[in-house]
């Protein structure tokens, strides 16, 4: 088993426990390694018995049961915060108010920025607490000097570093990862929690918006946002179709479009612009969707800002691939060119920028500038 690397001295960690396998394990390790760990779930939801059962997300009843049993378990207190409301105006609204304007947000991104390690950090600092331990897949690299960086984890394919590049130096010195050096699949995760007694160890990942009971992303948006009947256009602005509202698309979406006039090659369309102010979706071909360039705005850096242009990797969506870029903060806005053209790109979404395995920092995309290929 991976330990925490080693410590002057056993620190006061506060260990935030979903309900789920990872943050079970990740609490007993701490736990194990020495420091003196409390357990806390958050309660992110004012009415968390209407959300759906089968713990596939992370703010039922079920959940914040299964996280006291694992306290137990582990031997560790465990104490229940409401942060119910800071939830839905940092999250929830900023979820709705994103699609709105027509861009696509990342709410566990932004619940990483704005609760995990915002409120809850800056709480647990209060009450004395050195540091709070989540069950992230990322590695937090301590430098002769004393600092911090942000690496991406051990295992590729369970990586979670691109919705941790939000995290600045001052809360990367108060955060342990203690499953971002493991170089083991999720079934021996889920075996060691097995060895450990808890019964978490076969309980399904999370996957969908936690705050979504049904998983109907366009539904919930419908409920806030009210019906919208506008028009779907092509390239040269002739109505091919119709729609209920511009929030419920995104850049490069093609299944859903319900267009009745196909396309004069036959080939797919897909979603290329979304206009907010006149209710408008533009449609056209794939290659259409090529960007050779986009500028991105609130930059967050892991560590010092860059200086000057430099190239670097970038990874575009949660569970994306990486593609080298060349960026430059002008302005306090992040201008980034790409090496080879990407595809469906949008705003609203981060764009997290990578020196090898460490998180450089993460800007979200405020415009694009479509690849001269496509044009």
């Amino acid at each position: 088993m991976t330990e925490i690397p080693a410590r002057t001295r056993p620190l006061r960690v506060l260990a935030a426990m979903s309900g789920g396998v990872d943050s079970a394990v990740a609490a007993a390790r701490a736990a194990e390694a020495g420091h003196e760990v409390t357990g806390v779930h958050l309660a992110l939801s004012a009415n968390p018995q209407s959300f759906r059962t089968g713990a596939r997300g992370c703010c039922t009843i079920e959940d914040s049961r299964d996280a006291r049993r694992a306290a137990d378990v582990i031997g560790i207190p465990f104490y229940v915060w409401d942060l119910a409301e800071r939830f839905r105006e940092d999250v929830v609204e900023d979820f709705v108010a994103e699609y709105e304007a027509g861009r696509t947000p990342n709410p566990c991104l932004r619940c990483n920025e704005k609760i995990k390690f915002a409120a809850l950090l800056d709480k647990a600092l209060a009450l004395g607490f050195d540091a709070v331990c989540t069950g992230h897949y990322a590695q937090i690299v301590t430098l002769p000097d004393g600092s911090r960086e942000l690496h991406r984890a051990s295992d590729m394919a369970k990586d979670q570093s691109y919705v941790l590049g939000v995290l600045d130096e001052r809360q990367l010195a108060h955060a342990l990862f203690p499953l971002g050096d493991t170089l083991t699949t999720k079934e021996e995760i889920r075996a060691e929690a097995e060895r450990r007694g808890l019964a978490v160890a076969k309980k399904p990942d999370s996957h969908d918006i936690c705050f979504i009971a049904d998983g109907d992303t366009q539904g919930f948006l419908s409920r806030r946002l009210g019906r919208a009947e506008g028009d779907i256009v092509d390239e040269s602005g002739t109505k091919v179709g119709s729609h209920q509202g511009a929030y419920g698309f995104t850049i490069g979406q093609r299944k859903g479009l319900r267009i009745g006039t196909p396309a004069a090659d036959g080939k797919p369309r897909y979603v290329l612009d979304i206009s907010p102010v006149d209710n408008t979706v533009t449609v056209g071909p794939a290659a259409a969707l090529d960007v050779g360039g986009l500028t991105a705005v609130k930059p967050r850096w892991c560590g010092a800002p860059p200086t000057g242009p430099a190239t670097y990797t970038a990874q575009l969506r949660a569970h994306g691939g990486e593609c080298e870029v060349r960026a430059e903060l002008v302005d306090g806005e992040l201008r980034v060119d790409f090496t080879e053209p990407a595809r469906g790109v949008a705003p609203g979404q981060a764009i997290v920028l990578y020196d090898g395995n460490r998180v450089v920092g993460s800007a979200t995309i405020a415009s694009t500038v479509r690849a001269t290929s496509a044009a």
